[in-house]
């Protein structure tokens, strides 16, 4: 494994020439070029030095896109306390008073006396009750404690007025289907499989604006690069513009020489310009990552990048990271959930298609209580009153003086071919697709990981050719000043070399940065994927 220091990388694509005419002051420092900046235009600009780890500290915190995607986890913890709701319980009560005038037909109707044309009747209730369907077995459960006054003038009432009290349980219990599931135990799993499936997105998010982040600060560190070198191009093309100007004065030289290097200096000024444009691009793409508005704190100023790529060429191990990707990604991981939510689709369309068989049992205690009336005959006047209240009736009740209970069993079942099993066979056709989508996802990762190890493989490759054409370039540039100064080469060849010489320097700084974007490749596609792959979803039915 090959290590360079931050600042020898620099050296090393941006080193002094050995002409001595063009040759860079002993102790250049093109890390501190790169912190100055090229333009002296800037100098007057605000500048914030920012290192990688703060790039990414600063992502974490204020990048909208990650703070968009953190809303999503709490969006579906409220589709599971939504979806939880149908099994709380249900308290329900009512209160309620009424008076009614009836008119007498017959003797029957229990007018008291013969003139006697309505029966006026009041009466007054109140109601309190409890249900809730159980999560265990699909079962539902009901209490209701009933009570009532009435009071009339009816001859043949017993009590009067009279006060009665009801307690009744009741629970269905499903025994096929509904039992193993249902469509609210449904879309709860469903529901607590979509807060998963919300992490891994929130985490797939998070690793890919990570590695957009690392990316983006690498091309703002190549655009300070490619400044730089653009900067020494023309301040190389400037020097010869002027030591060009001495030799014609001289009269060793043509004027038409001049010429021809204030050429090459107003390029290398457009090359120079474009490579400014390309920074500030460089450092609006990483801003947009890095800041949360347009008030935040980075947004006005220029941002100098400290890090510099430091080249650890450590061997790639292929198989190893086929398999941390095919274990670990993110696209894998929403597969594995979403496979969970056909399955538990799919075990509710089966039970959809079994008959309905249910069993219902109740329980009631009823209570009676109020002055009673006994007569000598029926309708006739009353010959004992015995006091009597509420109580009397709650007295019944809690002796269970008259229970009635009920146990019964309801069948029902569709015949021909019900909605349901078409519904169950059109979902197992559908798993035998999502069969073949999981295969074509891990087709698709191993080929991205090994791609992206090719990639790294072949850009280790291309820095070394780029540095030797770098080197050749600084020897061929050397040769040419030599040969120019006594006289046996031209302009030309002095300005092509040097245009050479910005090319490679230029070249090999491109290749050092895309193998820092290579290796950053190589990171992301063993844990997450660009895209939100995963398999086709089976619709819930009924």
């Amino acid at each position: 494994m090959k290590r360079v220091s931050r600042w020898a990388l620099c050296g090393m694509f941006l080193t002094c020439f050995v002409n001595e005419a063009y040759a860079q002051p002993e102790g250049f420092d093109v890390a501190k070029l790169l912190e100055n900046g090229a333009l002296t235009s800037r100098q007057t600009e605000r500048v914030f030095n920012l290192t990688l780890d703060d790039a990414i500290e600063r992502a974490l915190e204020r990048n909208l896109d990650i703070a968009v995607e953190r809303v999503n986890p709490q969006v579906r913890d409220l589709s599971i306390a939504e979806a939880s709701s149908v099994f709380l319980p249900t308290v329900t009560s009512g209160f309620d008073l009424s008076r009614r005038l009836s008119p007498s037909r017959s003797q029957l109707d229990g007018a008291g006396r013969l003139a006697q044309t309505a029966i006026v009747s009041e009466a007054g209730s109140f109601a309190l009750g409890l249900e809730q369907a159980v999560k265990w077995g699909g079962g539902r459960y009901s209490v209701d404690w009933d009570n009532n006054r009435t009071e009339s003038d009816n001859v043949f009432l017993s009590f009067n007025p009279s006060y009665g009290t009801t307690f009744a349980l009741s629970y269905t219990q499903p025994l096929l289907k509904g039992f193993k599931t249902d469509s609210q135990r449904r879309q709860l799993l469903v529901s607590q499989i979509n807060r998963d499936i919300a992490d891994i997105d929130l985490r797939e998010t998070i690793e890919n604006t990570l590695a957009d982040v690392r990316n983006a600060y690498w091309d703002l560190v190549y655009s300070h690069g490619s400044l730089a070198v653009q900067g020494q191009a023309l301040e190389l093309a400037e020097r010869l513009v002027r030591d060009n100007r001495a030799r014609v004065e001289i009269g060793t030289l043509a004027a038409i020489e001049v010429v021809q290097a204030q050429s090459e200096a107003a390029a290398r000024r457009q090359s120079l310009a474009q490579a400014e444009q390309t920074l500030r691009t460089a450092e609006l793409t990483l801003k947009r990552l890095i800041v949360n508005s347009t008030s935040d704190e980075l947004w006005e100023p220029r941002i100098t990048p400290v890090d510099q790529p430091v080249l650890e060429m450590a061997p790639v191990d292929l198989a190893t990271a086929i398999r941390t990707a095919l274990e670990a990604r993110t696209d894998v991981s929403r597969t594995r959930r979403q496979l969970d939510i056909n399955d538990v689709t799919l075990r509710n369309l089966s039970n959809n298609t079994l008959p309905s068989l249910d069993l219902v049992g109740s329980f009631q205690l009823q209570g009676q209580g109020g002055t009673q009336l006994i007569s000598s005959f029926l309708g006739g006047p009353t010959a004992i009153r015995v006091p009597g209240g509420f109580t009397d009736a709650i007295d019944n009740l809690v002796d269970a003086d008259f229970p009635v209970w009920d146990v019964r069993l309801q069948l029902s079942y569709p015949l021909g071919q019900s909605s349901d099993k078409a519904a169950h066979t059109r979902a197992r056709l559908q798993l035998q697709q999502t069969q073949a989508q999981i295969r074509q996802i891990e087709l698709q990762i191993a080929t991205e990981v090994t791609n992206a190890a090719l990639q790294i493989e072949s850009i280790q490759k291309v820095i070394d050719a780029a540095r030797a054409s770098r080197e050749l370039a600084e020897e061929q540039l050397a040769a040419e000043e030599s040969k120019f100064e006594v006289g046996s080469s031209t302009n030309f060849f002095v300005v092509q070399a040097q245009r050479d010489l910005a090319t490679a320097q230029d070249s090999e700084l491109r290749a050092i940065l895309d193998y820092q974007k290579a290796v950053i490749e190589f990171e992301r596609v063993q844990r997450t994927s660009i895209g939100s792959a995963g398999i086709s979803i089976i619709g819930g039915g009924g």
